[in-house]
């Protein structure tokens, strides 16, 4: 008869519920916390890989390396603070604006400035490379909107048609021609270089006394809708039919001061004065996911690749989470070089491009020069046993106490440590795997019963093995003093729940009180 593995116990879940969107955005963590000496008010990566990131802080310009997560580059050529630096697709130009109002263009080699315009009267929050390349968009507090022209150095367009501060600008992906901006005049505009003027206004900031000013402004890839945040406010803008809002939302405590698509532009970030960044399924607008910062944050971007989130504070830390990657993600990049490699017939064929836009997440794939399948013909398919766990290894063989072990290690979840725990139960195996041990031994036992103690899915178990654990080794108490600590500590935590658990009942006593007094009123 074939051993009968160790069947895991599922308990139900406890605390916030966790779905795959949740999953995906924790798996960004173990953050790097950087600190500059001013405020971190723009990051931006870079489209091309190895998508290195911009960091402007202060008067400088910082080149990262998201690898490691250091400075590749400085440039601090700035006679006053700089802003929005932003490193274009080929990664051979950067171009940042500064507080007096000049806009200058760099070559990321050798740092040398190789345009700069200066026709801005006031502080420049805003300039960025347009998707031919050839075009700075540049927005100033002096009200104007300006489109440069890298070659010439000149001024190709100026609209004049905001009458605040213009702090916000972006440049259409799908169509060049079309620039959208937003202004702290509370309005969000379109404008199009064809025409040379305003095509589309929107009241951004709301209408009436109570308008706030547009801080941010995103336009979606398709160019047929945007996204614009004043104060704590998100708006949701139809470009379609006229620049009709179609949504309003209202997650975040204070203003919302960055917002930034993901690599697919299906989820948009936005960052606030309340040190959360929240997370927005443009399928529906829900928020699918928050994350809290230790200090307020001015900037928020991610990697085209989604394996980084960067975060700017105004204390001057910028914050880097990092995600790793699945191997089916790597294959599927794989997949797709190496259909392009073998020619576009076999790019189509394969199915690898799918539907225009689209991208096949899981694309079959085939060995190389395998032969085709001949019709008529059976394939017997092989079953590979599956490999025995180590834990299972040691029950086969009743280790009991190796067992045990096995399972105490931080990484294996304590759902499958109180499953054989249980399992040495049913097999009266309990002592023997507790039995002979020394202090280091006992260690990680008795932290696990300190650790679960509380838990409501494992405190009867907590308590069986406690008992079992002090009948054993109650005659060496005092020659361990690690251990002796450890069982001071389970005796004070033990009394501490058996308080906290008489006071919820005398809550629920007073509870059932009420509602029966207030069930005789109502049948009165």
């Amino acid at each position: 008869m074939d051993y009968q593995r160790l069947v895991v116990k599922k308990h139900p879940q406890t605390g916030t519920r966790s779905n795959p969107e949740t999953k995906y955005w924790r798996s960004f963590k173990n953050p790097v916390f950087i600190k500059n000496q001013a405020p971190v008010t723009a990051i931006q990566f870079s489209p091309a890989k190895p998508h290195r990131y911009v960091v402007t802080s202060g008067a400088r310009v910082q080149i990262y390396n998201p690898k490691t997560q250091k400075v590749f580059k400085v440039i601090s050529r700035f006679k006053d603070n700089a802003r929005s630096g932003q490193i274009r697709a080929d990664g051979k130009l950067i171009v940042a604006g500064e507080d007096t109002g000049s806009v200058q263009v760099f070559d990321t080699a050798s740092r040398a400035i190789l345009r700069t315009f200066d026709k801005h009267k006031q502080p420049t929050h805003v300039t960025k490379f347009s998707p031919n390349h050839s075009h700075i968009l540049s927005c100033s507090d002096d009200t104007t909107v300006r489109l440069w022209d890298i070659p010439t150095q000149a001024e190709a367009y100026t609209f004049t048609s905001h009458t605040d501060y213009v702090r916000s600008g972006v440049v259409s992906t799908s169509n060049p021609s079309l620039i959208l901006t937003g202004s702290y005049d509370t309005t969000v505009r379109m404008f199009d270089t064809r025409t040379g003027d305003c095509v589309m206004t929107m009241r951004g900031g709301g209408g009436g006394a109570a308008a706030l000013p547009v801080e941010q402004v995103l336009l979606f890839p398709s160019g047929t809708a945007a996204i614009s945040s004043s104060g704590p406010i998100l708006r949701v803008w139809d470009l379609i039919s006229g620049g009709r809002c179609i949504r309003a939302l209202s997650n975040h405590q204070k203003t919302i001061t960055s917002l930034a698509f993901d690599g697919g532009a299906n989820r948009v970030l936005s960052a606030g004065l309340d040190q959360m960044v929240k997370v927005y399924d443009v399928s529906d607008y829900k928020v699918v996911h928050t994350m809290r910062y230790p200090a307020p944050l001015l900037s928020v971007a991610i990697s085209p690749d989604n394996t980084h989130i960067a975060a700017g504070m105004s204390d001057g830390t910028l914050s880097i989470r990092r995600r790793d990657p699945k191997a089916s993600e790597r294959q599927n990049e794989d997949d797709e070089r190496e259909a392009l490699k073998q020619g576009a017939y076999e790019f189509f064929a394969t199915g690898m491009l799918g539907n225009i836009g689209e991208r096949i997440i899981n694309p079959p794939r085939q060995a190389k020069n395998k032969p085709a399948g001949v019709p008529g013909e059976i394939k017997i398919a092989t079953q590979r046993k599956r490999k025995l766990k180590e834990y299972d290894r040691y029950l086969k063989s009743f280790k009991y106490g190796a067992a045990l072990d096995s399972v105490l290690r931080k990484d294996v979840p304590p759902t499958v440590t109180f499953s054989l725990i249980q399992e040495l139960i049913h097999r009266d195996g309990v002592r023997m795997a507790l039995s002979g041990r020394d202090d280091v031994a006992l260690e990680p036992i008795i932290r696990l019963l300190l650790k679960h103690l509380t838990d409501p899915r494992f405190g009867e178990t907590v308590c069986d093995i406690a008992t079992v654990v002090i009948d054993m080794y109650s005659s060496v108490l005092g020659q361990s003093p690690l251990i002796d600590i450890l069982f001071v500590r389970l005796q004070k935590k033990l009394a501490a729940e058996l308080r906290f658990q008489k006071e919820i009942v005398k809550l629920k006593g007073a509870l059932d009180m009420i509602l029966a007094t207030s069930a005789l009123n109502l049948v009165d």
